[in-house]
């Protein structure tokens, strides 16, 4: 979300995004899809540029730039080292306000169970990353 309000015009707060998933085995499964939108009714950004960021090529090309910009972190290496907390109040991993946190507008699940780690290699982890952007 963060990349996508860098390109589009509209602060990150005013950026919503909902995923919809489903694994194998459920009915009508395995399903994954996102859906990046904003509710603002101010001249803030463009909705013209939003859907246009949506477009197959620009889209991998953002996906690109925010999978890249996720490999460091300002608060590097303390945030790559933070492990999940099963109390319920840290069940994040490797993420912080200077990386991954979204506005609480804009994050419907609180910002829980964000993970830098299991996306791309950090500081403290190269093994568990599901891309591979070397």
């Amino acid at each position: 979300m963060r990349q996508i309000a860098l390109e589009c015009g509209y602060t990150a707060a005013s950026v919503r995004e909902r995923l919809y998933c489903r694994p194998f085995g459920q009915e009508h499964g395995p399903m994954a899809g996102l859906l990046i939108y904003t509710a603002a009714s101010d001249s803030e950004g463009t909705l013209g540029g939003l859907v246009q960021l949506g477009q197959p090529v620009t889209l991998g090309r953002q996906i690109q730039h925010a999978l890249e910009s996720m490999r460091l972190c300002g608060s590097d290496p303390l945030c790559s080292e933070h492990s999940p907390v099963a109390d319920g109040r840290g069940v994040h991993g490797a993420c912080c306000h200077a990386c991954l946190f979204a506005p609480e507008t804009s994050c419907e699940r609180g910002n829980r169970f964000l993970d830098r780690t299991t996306l791309v290699g950090t500081f403290a982890s190269k093994a568990a990353e599901f891309f591979n952007i070397s």
